[in-house]
């Protein structure tokens, strides 16, 4: 059985067993490390990419360093992704999908009030997550490579946002106002993260937009009667 996986492995050199240590159950001289299951190892390895990149910017992502952040050994980083640009690749879909699932910017049910009811807590609860996603952003001026992924990244999130707004408006919504309501919760997003004020300041800024979608139902809902009447 392989090191790290199922029973605890041990350095056998010489004919020898390198003795343990009584706190650890590690030989002397080894950093324990850190059991993942091996069956959300793959997750468990892109959070910890996230982490890695949300401290010290793309330049620190390496093999060596996600596998020390998520306690493995440094090989079964490589057999996950084979290149860092994979690693990379599949880290920003893993927070995308996180992102959507948590900020409620689709939640399928048509109300304004639900749109976006999660942006906040989800600043809150995980900012290493929304720093991963601006480290990337930014660093695709520097590096044009990276820029298909982004451009990926907010067609996900467009799209969503789309979907939703056709849910709430009448006359539904193009492109111009899914990105105009789009950059309004990413900024908000960024001046939690950066800014600080708390969730209170996020919700009540996210409120705000709400009353705006309101009254563009409402200004629909009038032009319709309008119509009806003549």
């Amino acid at each position: 059985m392989r090191p790290g996986r199922g029973e605890t492995a041990v350095r056998v050199r010489a004919g020898r067993v390198a003795p343990m240590t009584e706190a650890t159950g590690t030989p002397e001289g080894r950093r324990p490390r850190k059991r993942v299951n091996y069956g959300q190892g793959r997750e468990a390895l892109l959070n910890a990419a996230v982490r890695v990149v949300a401290r010290g910017g793309l330049r620190k992502l390496t093999y060596r360093a996600v596998a020390e952040e998520a306690g493995v050994t440094h090989g079964l980083v490589v057999h996950h992704f084979g290149t860092r640009d994979a690693l990379i690749e599949e880290a920003l879909a893993h927070t995308v999908r996180s992102s959507l699932s948590v900020s409620a910017v689709e939640p399928g049910t048509g109300k304004v009030s639900d749109f976006s009811a999660g942006v906040s807590e989800m600043v809150t609860a995980d900012p290493d997550t929304q720093l991963f996603q601006y480290e990337l952003l930014l660093e695709s001026r520097r590096r044009p490579e990276l820029l298909p992924l982004i451009r990926g990244l907010y067609d996900e999130y467009f799209d969503a946002t789309e979907r939703e707004l056709s849910r709430m408006l009448p006359e539904g919504a193009n492109r111009a106002m899914t990105r105009l309501v789009f950059a309004a919760l990413d900024g908000l997003v960024l001046h939690q993260l950066v800014l600080g004020g708390g969730p209170e300041v996020t919700d009540a800024a996210i409120e705000e937009l709400r009353s705006l979608l309101r009254l563009l139902d409402a200004d629909a809902d009038g032009e319709s009667a309008g119509d009806s009447g003549a």
